[in-house]
């Protein structure tokens, strides 16, 4: 129980990017592009990785207008990058 509260402990403070992040690596994850973290394998579930691309998109429009300049661009960003390996890694579907 101590140990699960230490780890607890040693997390950032969630906030809206962080949770844009987490959700950025789980898309790197399902893309193949990191490591499995329970198998430490590289293994690729495109309909994974586009849901979340998804997800991510959906965030963007409905929080419009209410981000900040920085969570704004964040988003932008990972959008971005995430698409274009999409494309990579499908070729292009």
């Amino acid at each position: 129980m101590v140990e699960e509260k230490e780890k607890r402990e040693d997390l950032p403070p969630v906030n809206f990017s962080m949770f844009i992040l987490s959700l950025n690596t789980s898309a790197l994850v399902h893309l193949g592009e990191l490591p499995d973290p329970h198998s430490q394998q590289k293994k690729k579930d495109l309909a994974l990785a586009r849901q979340t691309i998804d997800i991510l998109d959906m965030l963007k429009e409905k929080t419009r207008g209410n981000l900040t300049r920085e969570e704004e661009k964040l988003l932008d960003t990972i959008l971005y990058e995430l698409r274009m390996i999409y494309l990579r890694v499908s070729g292009g579907k």
